[in-house]
């Protein structure tokens, strides 16, 4: 291979850096419990190295280009591919006074995953092969079953993942207008399993917008339904909340999606909130903080979920012994399949990330395809 490498230690090292963001109208206007939406932002990075490019990216606003070239590009130009943490850590301490938490943290996320994929490239491996594989297979669900939907649309979605892709788990948003349309959130509950039939799991997500006592009193109505999975039942900001919720029905507490720094995740789990973490490598810090969080998710007994964007976390959960599974969302797959090649098939119900041997994560940016839609 031939890098471009520093007059003196010999590492290749970073020569670029770029970002761009693609704001993608949605196939439908799109609803959870607390947040309605109509377009989504990606926010791709790349970095160079010699020839080889590394690829990066995460959703949020399109602003977060503008961090990741004004503010983080100069932590991480000239910095050795090989030492991805030393890199992260570069970054952390050097937006210690623009604030961390949110759109910064997006654009921290995208940098480190565009390290990873730039230093497995230049070494000609898989990414799963650099981490090192403890599963082949990676379980994913299907996740959409917007509150915007009707009865027809959300009942086609869910029969399309589980008669035509064969996904044994799928999961629909409740929580319609902070809570205020709770007889609706059942009806779709109770339409969602005839949608799917008795054999696949039903997974719920509310977004965080009921009260404590919503989520309790709901708790007969998924358990009549074989909901398995309540997602976010209150805000995740309430660890006392989730920490009751999760005492008092049957159904799994999960939450962790909104976590921007690894010690977001030890209180989580300190405070006994949730029985499944779940971390979002686009927004945590990347795969470098996404698998720390895996560890002390595995240190306390409890498995790790990734949240959306599936084709960044693919590699990097195939490399976590206590994985549960990783979201298939629906908007950001659906994206992720217009801009990309060397997207996966979950037909089955698992993804097997690095099968075809592609170096890195196996992503690369068709930038004609995305080019109308640049926003940034």
């Amino acid at each position: 291979m031939t890098v471009h490498q520093t007059h003196g230690g010999g590492d290749p090292v970073v020569d670029a850096v770029e970002a761009a963001a693609y704001t993608v109208p949605t196939d439908a206007p799109e609803a959870d419990g607390t947040l309605e939406w109509h377009e989504t932002t990606l926010v791709v990075v790349q970095l160079r190295s010699g020839g080889t490019t590394g690829l990066g990216y995460t959703y949020g606003a399109p602003q977060t280009a503008a961090v990741v070239r004004d503010v983080l590009a100069h932590a991480v130009r000239g910095a050795s591919v090989w030492d991805v943490p030393a890199a992260n850590e570069a970054m952390s301490r050097a937006v210690r006074n623009a604030g961390r938490p949110g759109l910064i943290a997006g654009a921290l996320s995208a940098v480190d995953i565009a390290l990873w994929d730039l230093k497995a490239r230049l070494l000609g491996l898989p990414l799963v092969r650099l981490l090192g594989a403890a599963v082949r297979a990676v379980p994913v669900y299907g996740s959409g079953g917007f509150t915007t939907y009707d009865a027809d649309r959300q009942d086609r979605q869910l029969r399309g993942w589980v008669e035509e892709q064969g996904l044994p788990r799928v999961k629909i948003k409740i929580g319609e207008s902070w809570g205020r349309a709770e007889g609706r959130d059942r009806e779709r509950i109770t339409q969602a399993r005839t949608s799917i039939g008795p054999a696949t799991e039903l997974y719920v997500d509310a977004n965080g917008g009921y009260t404590v006592k919503q989520a309790v009193r709901l708790a007969d109505h998924l358990a009549r339904h074989g909901v398995t999975w309540f997602e976010e039942p209150v805000s995740s900001d309430d660890l006392t909340g989730l920490a009751q919720v999760r005492e008092a029905v049957p159904a799994e507490v999960t939450a962790g999606e909104y976590g921007y720094t690894l010690p977001y995740f030890a209180h989580m789990l300190d405070a006994r909130a949730v029985d499944c973490l779940q971390a979002d490598a686009t927004r945590c810090g990347g795969l470098t903080v996404w698998l720390r969080a895996a560890a002390l998710a595995e240190a306390r007994g409890l498995a790790l979920s990734g949240h959306c964007a599936p084709h960044v976390h693919a590699h990097a959960a195939a490399a976590i012994p206590n994985l549960r599974h990783l979201e298939w969302f629906h908007d950001h797959v659906r994206i992720e399949n217009l801009l990309f090649d060397g997207v996966l098939d979950p037909s089955g119900g698992s993804v097997t990330p690095g099968a075809d041997g592609a170096p890195g994560h196996g992503l690369t940016l068709r930038t004609a395809d995305a080019e109308p839609y640049r926003a940034g």
